[in-house]
């Protein structure tokens, strides 16, 4: 057992810092924009922000003294608190993965930040250590991985060698991502926010209402300007995707997987292959025009730290579709993808048609009650409620094409979407509950509807709607199979 130990120096730093960016707009506001206000709301805002911020320092400061933590063979123990005292213990077998992330102030001082999480509900399930070094992290999270299969191994940092690279994107997947993703239309609401920040405090637009009347009058300059926002959104688009996924890598060992990411912003995530829940291999619609797609992992424990709230649980968001299947196989060879699955038959089509829409019937109740005239046509109203039907039965009919389904000895497999599709695929032992439903239309076409649930941060539910009652009651009886896997566990 370590003995129990504070957490590291700089921590009082990194919550300052973090201080600082969560007050920095209030301070902005009350002492620049409102400097020469004598409103009393004012006044007193800035009595009670010097209030917050002294409280704030105190506790910084006192938190550091009071908390600590420490390991034994088996578990964590944090101690919480400043006047009265609190201890946690997470054991290791609870631990689902690890994020680290290593953001410009952990790498100007060379550290990082580590997180344990469990499948564990409550805020605080986690084990999580803001500033920590980057040999303790690395020590520790060996060390509860030897532990957690009673292996006593010593406390090194594991040799990234022993993995086994599946992916790192060339230049061409990350150009092809960075239209994909649309962060060339990100430019355009940053430049509106900069401007409206700056407006407020120096107001531009009363101070260049003459240059700007001049510059919309001139048919070249405004053609030049666009141009130039044109270039500056598809640069940038590029920039941006390349930070975040420029130095991306996808790699496992024999009981592991390990993303990174990140080129100024580092994020690594490691899962045991054992821990995940579930797979999911997601289409958006330009996804589907680029045939890329994203393959996501479900566990029980949560899948992003605070300073990066992104999710870090994808393998690689713009996979072309056949080596997103590939690497489901590679890396987890405990689960199989079928690439032949069912389709739904064409009574289905009409169970979907049949059933009522109360989005559709509310706005149309809506727009008959007031009537509202667009563009001076009178019954432009019902042109409306005409046209949300249209598109109300279009994404039926495509989310019945898309719809498909299998059972493959332990494993169910259910796709659906229609302009995003999203395949699901799981593990028997790793679904937790199952549930069929009928409703009235689908007792009349003997038809039923199945969900899944499993674990998850949120619970993961993934239905399917309308298929055939005898594969529904197949479904329930493959689940009750579920028993004798656990029996031999």
């Amino acid at each position: 057992m370590t003995k129990a130990k504070r957490y590291h120096p700089l921590l009082i730093l990194f919550d300052l810092w973090e201080l600082i960016k969560n007050t920095f707009f209030v301070f902005i506001f009350l002492y620049v924009i409102k400097a020469g206000s004598r409103s009393p709301f004012i006044t007193y805002g800035r009595i009670l922000f010097f209030i917050v911020i002294g409280a704030a320092l105190i506790y910084i400061v006192l938190k550091w003294f009071t908390h600590k933590y420490e390991l034994d063979e088996r578990s964590f123990h944090l101690y919480d608190g400043i006047f009265i005292k609190k201890e946690r213990m997470i054991p290791f077998s609870k631990i689902q993965n690890v994020n680290k992330h290593t953001s410009l102030f952990h790498q100007f001082f060379q550290v990082t930040s580590i997180s344990f999480e469990t499948g564990i509900a409550g805020e605080e399930a986690a084990v999580k250590f803001k500033v920590i070094s980057q040999k303790e992290a690395a020590q520790m999270e060996q060390y509860i991985a030897g532990r957690e299969d009673d292996v006593h191994l010593p406390i090194v940092e594991k040799a990234a060698t022993d993995r086994t690279i599946h992916f790192r994107p060339t230049k061409r997947d990350t150009l092809k991502a960075s239209f994909t993703s649309l962060s060339f239309l990100v430019l355009i609401p940053v430049l509106f926010s900069f401007y409206s920040k700056v407006d407020e405090i120096f107001d531009v637009d009363e101070k260049t209402k003459g240059f700007f009347s001049y510059i919309i009058h001139s048919v070249w300059i405004v053609t030049v300007i666009v141009l130039i926002v044109v270039l500056g959104s598809v640069v940038f688009g590029i920039v941006r995707t390349f930070v975040k996924y420029g130095k991306y890598e996808i790699s496992s060992d024999p009981e592991r997987i390990y993303i990174n990411k990140g080129v100024i912003d580092e994020t690594a995530f490691s899962i045991a292959k054992d821990k995940v829940q579930a797979i999911a291999i997601e289409q958006s619609f330009t996804k589907r025009l680029f045939g890329l797609a994203e393959v996501k992992l479900t566990s029980a424990g949560s899948l992003s730290l605070e300073e990066d709230a992104s999710d870090i649980n994808s393998l690689y968001p713009f996979l072309p579709v056949r080596r997103a299947y590939e690497m489901v196989s590679e890396i987890l060879p405990a689960y199989e993808v079928t690439l032949e699955m069912k389709r739904l038959p064409r009574k289905s089509l009409w169970a979907r048609l049949l059933r009522p829409s109360w989005l559709w019937m509310i706005i149309t109740a809506v727009l008959f009650y007031f009537k509202p005239a667009f563009l001076g046509v009178k019954l432009s109203w019902w042109i409306l409620s005409a046209v949300l039907l249209i598109v109300i039965i279009a994404a039926r009919v495509l989310d019945f094409l898309n719809t498909q389904y299998i059972l493959n000895d332990r494993f169910i497999q259910l796709k659906t979407g229609s302009l995003t599709t999203s395949l699901f695929l799981s593990r028997r032992d790793k679904v937790i509950e199952v549930k069929v439903s009928r409703n009235i239309i689908q007792k009349w076409l003997g038809l039923a509807s199945i969900e899944t649930i499993n674990r998850g941060k949120p619970i993961q539910h993934n239905e399917i709607k309308d298929i055939p009652l005898e594969f529904a009651e197949t479904f329930y009886k493959w689940y009750m199979g579920r028993i004798a896997e656990i029996e031999k566990e």
